[in-house]
């Protein structure tokens, strides 16, 4: 026997009378092929989803079948990223059946907490914009909705992080490598992808693309669960297969790779989430990857149009296609080529017909994030499309001089970048081609009409409109935090399960102390169980009664995980230099993965971790602060620490974030915010109230003033004691002491330009943190206002995010 291997699990070696676990073991007996004597964790959690599965697959028919029936319009969510994370515990809640499938198991023998710990992740996304598409998903089906998620089924995903010496190392995810329960393969489905080649004009005088190379994409679906079951929608992803999967001349002359080329090629595109785009490789697999699930969705979609409703001319009236950000945006030139030159339309026709029936949501205000891909690779790849973006632009382009638009306005409408090396801008293809452009927080769609949309703004001024983010409560506090749910649920009643709105009851009650010992208490025991488990993977010991301050999200240097390490610093000087003052325990827990290919953000991992290591192990600190840096952060462990923090931190440079989730997330899980009036974070504060939430720093007009005015960050940080302090110390090797010179450019950056404001916000930062101290020894009013933030989030659920969308842009409510 293996030793590493699980231990099977003790059955009950009586027949269960419990006909739920008769079907479980009936499923593990003749679907699995093992009797409950030989039974391993993974035999019970593959019998158990099989068995939920078929609850699923009838409630998930009669969706379709009503849908069909009515005739309804469909909404079609094309995104590159689905972060779902586990979804046995997610579907078994929302049918309702969880004490029931529990009573089974364990009648078994079987511990289902146990066996949901050991379902892998879907490696199908990385960060915010994969988990808001995966929220979104589910309040869909919620709202019973029909829809149909699109996306890539990524075999080996981003990447799974292990951290070694303190730094990132990129390894493959393996989470289908034992297949995948939950997906159901659909041949017929399936549809071919061009490359390349060239276009030639047919006898009609109609443009006919013969690509020089195609894959086919096969559809792969997995149903999406809404709360109470009422719907159940797909979520369909593509997988690659060539069209010979091997050339058999080549294999017969001894050319074994050349032979399995075209299938190693096709592969490539649905291996990994975003590979490095540093090189001409890595970005022809880049657009080859968004082509790919754009044009086979595409397909699909007008596809089952015209099976159902006949004439493409009632797309928009039947089909509503949402782009989330700019990687499925070479859809709007693709619907554009199937319109035109498949079902013959002429092109001011698909134009409208296109512009009716997309919208586009905007992620970012970053330029480099907004995509856009050299003109000569795009042509090359393609041609077709390249020709059909000219004429759009042209259209477009005409618009605007008859709009008075000048020079300047005309170059940044136009869809092709004309400084430098000429360039396909997405994010414009994207506005041009759709009826609706939304943010996602306030200040983000205020901001996207200000900067990077601001000529497109002014020549379709009726487009942009807000829709700010949302996550699902049945995820983000049923399921993850039951013990706290149960509580709410027993002081306001269940509603707020059903309307997270009905939250704002508990403010009646925030300063009962009764409430408030019950809270603090589940609180504890969510610390106490994350602290197991760092203990158990990490060998850290951590005490639950200090401060869980948590920054888990995307390692960025707009995030500014830089500030919070260098105020560590600052901190750890600090208590070392003052250890007869009152200092609160604090444990600092960082969490998120850096871009394989972004310098910065592997260093920022390693300073985290190099910091922990000097500063957990120095006496003079003990047990007041702690620093702790936690491997390969998925949507599993962001369940197990929300509900453990007592402080979220929300602090990216102001005017750059979208809006951000997890800053959701934390709030209704009875975390205060430390943050800056940045994305969402301000209707936070609008919503829970001055008092409840830690705001500091620049506002994004004094982020914009400071960068326009000659910002010098030299003379912040030589006239900020501690800051200059805690810059030198990093520079100069103290946390570094086997290379001194780690961090020296990472420091000087901080002196030279400081483009994210780290040394301009750093003082209003440290005194922020000591208001955190202060309110911290008030455990009365701090409990109070974690009630409140709780109280006050409800409308930041996505199910209100998605009734906004479905009446303002896809009108199916």
């Amino acid at each position: 026997m293996n030793a590493l291997a699980p231990a099977p699990v003790a059955p009950q070696t009586h027949a269960p009378a419990d006909p739920l676990a008769e079907q479980i073991l009936d499923t593990l007996v003749h679907r699995i092929g093992k009797d409950a004597q030989a039974a391993r964790p993974h035999d019970w959690l593959a019998a158990t989803i099989l068995t939920v599965r078929n609850d699923i697959i009838e409630r998930w028919m009669a969706s379709t079948k009503a849908a069909h029936a009515a005739g309804a319009k469909r909404v079609y969510y094309l995104s590159l990223e689905f972060l779902i994370g586990r979804l046995l515990r997610d579907a078994i809640a929302n049918l309702g059946r969880t004490d029931e499938i529990t009573r089974a198991l364990a009648s078994l023998g079987v511990d289902l907490a146990e066996i949901e710990e050991i379902e892998p992740d879907a490696a199908l996304g990385n960060g915010g914009l994969g988990r808001l598409a995966a929220c979104f998903m589910e309040s869909m089906a919620t709202l019973e909705l029909p829809a149909y998620g699109y996306g890539i089924r990524y075999v080996n995903g981003m990447f799974r992080q292990r951290i070694d010496d303190g730094w990132q190392v990129e390894l493959p995810e393996t989470w289908l490598a034992h297949g995948n329960p939950w997906e159901f393969e659909r041949r017929e489905s399936a549809y071919l992808v061009g490359f390349g080649g060239e276009v030639e004009t047919t006898d009609a005088g109609r443009a006919h693309w013969k690509p020089a190379e195609a894959v086919q994409a096969i559809a792969v679906d997995t149903p999406a669960v809404g709360w109470r079951g009422k719907r159940v929608n797909t979520l369909r992803l593509w997988t690659a297969r060539a069209l010979d999967p091997i050339r058999l001349d080549a294999f017969n002359a001894g050319d074994h790779e050349r032979a399995l080329q075209g299938q190693v090629r096709a592969e490539t595109l649905v291996r990994v989430l975003y590979p490095a785009d540093s090189t001409p490789a890595g970005q022809e697999l880049r657009l080859r990857q968004e082509y790919f699930f754009s044009s086979a969705s595409i397909q699909d979609i007008v596809r089952r149009h015209v099976q159902y409703f006949g004439d493409v001319r009632t797309l928009p009236d039947k089909a509503a296609i949402q782009l989330n950000d700019t990687h499925p945006a070479v859809s709007v030139a693709e619907l554009m080529r199937l319109l035109i030159d498949h079902h013959e339309l002429d092109f001011d026709e698909a134009w409208e017909i296109t512009k009716g029936t997309f919208g586009y949501t905007n992620h970012t205000l970053l330029p480099e994030a907004l995509e856009s891909w050299p003109l000569p690779l795009f042509e090359r790849m393609l041609p077709r499309h390249m020709q059909l973006i000219y004429a759009i632009n042209a259209r477009v382009l005409r618009e605007a001089r008859r709009s008075g638009a000048d020079d300047r306005a005309v170059s940044t409408i136009s869809l092709i970048d004309e400084g430098g090396e000429r360039r396909v801008r997405m994010a414009n293809l994207a506005f041009a081609g759709s009826h609706s452009v939304n943010g996602v927080a306030a200040l983000h769609t205020d901001l996207m009409k200000q900067t990077v949309f601001a000529d497109l703004h002014r020549l379709y001024p009726e487009r942009i409109n807000n829709k700010t983010n949302g996550i699902t409560p049945r995820r983000w506090l049923q399921q993850c935090n039951p013990g706290l749910c149960g509580i709410l649920s027993d002081v306001i009643g269940p509603g707020f399960l059903d309307d997270a709105e009905k939250l704002s009851e508990l403010n009646a009650h925030a300063g009962d102390a009764a409430l408030q010992e019950h809270v603090a208490g589940v609180k504890r025991a969510n610390k106490e169980a994350l602290s197991s488990f760092l203990r158990d993977r990490m060998k850290l010991r951590l005490d639950p009664d200090a401060l869980f301050d948590v920054q888990i999200k995307r390692i960025h240097e707009y995030k500014r995980q830089l500030l919070n390490l260098v105020e560590t610093v600052a901190l750890y000087d600090q208590i070392r230099s003052h250890p007869e003052r009152d200092w609160s325990p604090r444990v600092k827990i960082f969490a998120g993965k850096a871009a394989s290919s972004y310098h910065n953000a592997k260093l920022i991992i390693k300073l985290a971790n190099d910091i922990a290591r000097r500063v957990n192990t120095d006496p003079a600190v003990g047990e007041l602060l702690k620093v702790v840096f936690i491997p390969n952060y998925n949507v599993s462990l962001a369940e197990k620490i929300i509900p453990a923090a007592d402080l979220s931190e929300q602090i990216s440079t102001a005017g750059m974030e979208a809006s951000g989730t997890g800053n959701m997330k934390f709030a209704l899980n009875g975390a205060l915010t430390i943050g800056t009036l940045d994305g969402a974070n301000i209707e936070i504060k609008d919503r829970v109230g001055d008092e409840n939430i830690v705001i500091f720093g620049l506002t994004a007009e004094e982020v914009a003033a400071k960068r326009a005015n000659g910002y010098v960050p030299r003379a912040m940080i030589e006239g900020s004691r501690e800051l200059a302090q805690a810059v030198k110390a990093i520079a100069t090797g103290v946390f570094s002491p086997d290379d001194p010179h780690r961090y020296r450019d990472l420091m000087n950056g901080l002196y030279d330009h400081d483009w994210f404001m780290v040394a301009a916000d750093f003082d209003a930062y440290h005194s922020a943190q000591r208001e955190v101290d202060r309110r911290w020894g008030d455990q009365p009013g701090w409990r109070a206002s974690a009630i409140r933030n709780i109280a006050n989030v409800g409308w930041f659920s996505s199910d209100r995010t998605i009734a906004e969308y479905a009446r303002d842009i896809w009108g199916v409510m």
